[in-house]
């Protein structure tokens, strides 16, 4: 797509990054099964943590888009999609109020949450809006100093899950727990491709990423490992914390884990590194919609 043809509703969407949001969905999802199998479903607090999920995805995607450009991170050289702010599509002016935008509707959404999780609710989302922009952004991006996957995991997956269970049910379960590690693993493993595929430009602009600190066998490593860790929590699940069987059917997605594993360990370049992350996307929606399965009907 020439970018002189990209109307305006193209270029946001571009820099929402579509193909992202449904790894904030995934916790969601298996946040309102948890709350489902405990008799504590509540439909409109589950549809504001998926709208609040969402938003704060779209907010670390416009946040990092704008940090990048003026980090210089993000050169024409880079092998993964068009960046807004670096290719002039979005100005930095209207990027920095998009991201306004999308503070002030994560904190309408985030008003309500906090109405009926009390102060939790509040200190996770005003933690995770900071983390948002910090990323990449701030006195200390964290991004750049290889703390990247620490920040994903604890609020795309822990918080994410567990919040998600809270405002539903005004509690918190060990399987609650479990359940948002094999989350946020899988959610994690697709920054690892992402940085992987970067680690070159990244390099170059002094973004320290854990897969620049680590190198590619450690990045490979690290992928196959948070895969392995996410697969092994629905036995400890089923064995320990008494949610059934049918959790086991996440296991029907491990060909595809395998696939993947093999192919970020042999190839390097972009387009297929690219279809690697929307692979590994794909396998953390699959897999939290069997463990979601798995635990209602369990």
């Amino acid at each position: 797509m020439a970018t002189e043809t990209i109307t305006r509703w193209q270029a946001w969407k571009l820099a929402a990054r579509p193909k992202t949001l449904p790894a904030a969905l995934s916790p969601v999802i298996v946040g309102t099964a948890l709350a489902v199998a405990d008799d504590g479903f509540a439909w409109l607090p589950a549809l504001a943590a998926a709208a609040g999920a969402l938003l704060l995805q779209i907010l670390s995607n416009f946040a990092n888009d704008y940090s990048d450009f003026f980090r210089g991170a993000d050169t024409p050289d880079r092998l993964g999609p068009v960046r807004v702010t670096s290719a002039g599509i979005i100005t930095p002016a209207a990027m920095r109020k998009g991201i306004l935008a999308v503070i002030a509707a994560s904190a309408l959404v985030g008003l309500y949450l906090v109405w009926v999780g009390g102060w939790p609710i509040l200190l996770i989302g005003v933690a995770s809006i900071v983390a948002a922009l910090a990323y990449t952004g701030g006195p200390f991006p964290f991004g750049y100093y290889g703390l990247g996957e620490l920040f994903v995991f604890l609020f795309f997956g822990v918080a994410a899950v567990c919040g998600t269970y809270y405002v539903q049910t005004l509690t918190l379960t060990p399987a609650a727990v479990t359940a948002s590690f094999a989350v946020g693993a899988l959610v994690t493993a697709i920054l690892v491709v992402n940085n992987y595929r970067d680690i070159d430009t990244d390099r170059r602009a002094g973004k320290r990423t854990l897969a620049v600190r680590l190198g590619r066998r450690g990045a490979q490593i690290e992928y196959a490992g948070l895969l392995a860790f996410a697969f092994l929590l629905p036995p400890v699940m089923w064995l320990l914390e008494d949610a059934g069987p049918w959790v086991l059917a996440t296991w029907l997605t491990a060909p595809l884990a395998v696939q993947l594993v093999r192919t970020l360990a042999t190839v390097t370049d972009g387009p297929t590194l690219n279809r690697t992350l929307a692979g590994t996307a794909r396998l953390g929606l699959l897999f939290s919609l069997l463990l979601a399965a798995g635990i209602v009907l369990g």
